[in-house]
């Protein structure tokens, strides 16, 4: 009874200064300021893209994910037509295989379509077989040609993978590693600033203290370092718990600094005072009260963070100290730039580098919306 006393009264203490003239609720009042923005809507759509390419991608790639064939290695995007060479028009989309020649003096690459035949491309097609969300058995693909041709909208890999499947499939880990570490850094970061807001005093000065020390490390530098003595014959599920704890260690002390500030205000407020008044523990107080006071604040730090760890883990795998194979992420599938020669031959290997600036782009437009409706009460 003391509880529901308690949470009834801090409620409505809470909510007193709610503008009741619209009846609306907190989270009614940030989806109708959310969705005024369209920057906002663009990039969860284009989050909402990614993520669905990442679990279903082996239906959106028309040869398997994990194959690997030879004969088709290093092709460029083939083209999708409508006109053939005849000046024709085709309501259904084609493409043309390339062939290829090699000049003799400079011994380079030349690719041309060949145009003597034609590869209608067909919607939802029978292929290779995979498990939709590891579960479904399936064997359907959104797109595909007819036996005998060939379609890759974003070209091959030296290993004759298709770039576009494998970057839906990279972003698996790409964006459940960004996601995870990011969780982990803000659940950190949110605690010790509402312990550090709250209790004040000595407890404030060491983890305050405690936040400036790790803070003050360079963050690159060290999650080189860290990443580098990961242990070379760990298996693919230790590696990635490894490189999400390591991308959370130097994630949360921003966070932690402006839930403190947050929760300094807030522990003079009225509820705050009410529920001690009314015997409830600081644990009961931090959780129940303080931390639901600043989600909204934490969702909008968590939003803004998974692009930085994007991009940290693409760095690391760039350079070979972070995921390794059977894993791929789109930092590993950039390794392939590293050769000069072969990026000038074939520069459609840097097509992941679209992928990652869709992530980044598309997480900090929500983010960016979500801190604006946050605070529905700030403006009219």
């Amino acid at each position: 009874m003391l509880d529901e006393n308690l949470d009834a009264a801090v409620i409505n203490l809470g909510n007193s200064d709610v503008d009741t003239e619209h009846h609306e609720g907190y989270f009614q009042l940030v989806w109708r300021r959310f969705r005024r923005s369209p920057i906002s809507i663009i990039g969860a759509i284009m989050v909402l893209v990614l993520i669905m390419l990442a679990l279903f991608a082996e239906f959106f790639s028309p040869t398997p994910v994990a194959g690997v064939d030879l004969k088709n290695t290093l092709i460029p995007p083939q083209k999708i037509h409508f006109i053939d060479e005849d000046g024709k028009f085709h309501l259904r989309p084609f493409v043309y295989n390339y062939v290829y020649d090699i000049d003799p003096t400079t011994f380079k690459v030349n690719w041309k379509e060949d145009t003597s035949k034609r590869y209608t491309i067909n919607f939802f097609v029978h292929g290779s077989d995979y498990k939709i969300l590891w579960i479904i058995p399936s064997d359907w693909h959104l797109y595909g040609v007819e036996e005998g041709g060939t379609i890759y909208l974003l070209g091959t890999d030296k290993l004759g993978r298709d770039l576009f499947g494998k970057a839906c499939e990279a972003g698996r880990i790409s964006l459940s590693m960004s996601l995870f570490g990011t969780i982990i850094s803000v659940l950190v970061g949110a605690v010790l600033g509402i312990a550090s807001g709250y209790y004040g005093g000595w407890v404030d000065n060491v983890l305050q203290r405690f936040t400036e020390f790790v803070a003050a490390f360079p963050s690159l530098p060290l999650w080189m370092a860290l990443a580098a003595i990961v242990p070379k014959t760990a298996d693919s599920f230790t590696i990635f718990i490894i490189m999400s704890c390591i991308f959370a260690l130097l994630s949360w002390t921003i966070l932690a600094r402006e839930v403190r500030g947050k929760v300094l205000s807030l522990r003079e407020t009225d509820f705050i005072l009410a529920a001690k008044e009314m015997g409830a523990s600081d644990v009961r107080i931090i959780f129940r009260h303080l931390f639901p006071n600043t989600l909204s604040h934490v969702i909008v730090i968590l939003t803004l963070t998974i692009p930085n760890v994007i991009l940290a883990e693409s760095f690391l795998s760039f350079l070979g100290i972070g995921i390794t194979e059977p894993l791929i992420s789109w930092g590993l599938m950039m390794r392939n730039t590293q050769d000069i020669q072969t990026l000038g031959q074939n520069p459609w290997i840097l097509a992941p580098i679209a992928f990652i600036v869709t992530a980044v782009l598309g997480f900090n437009f929500l983010g960016d919306g979500l801190r604006d409706a946050a605070d529905p009460y700030a403006t009219k």
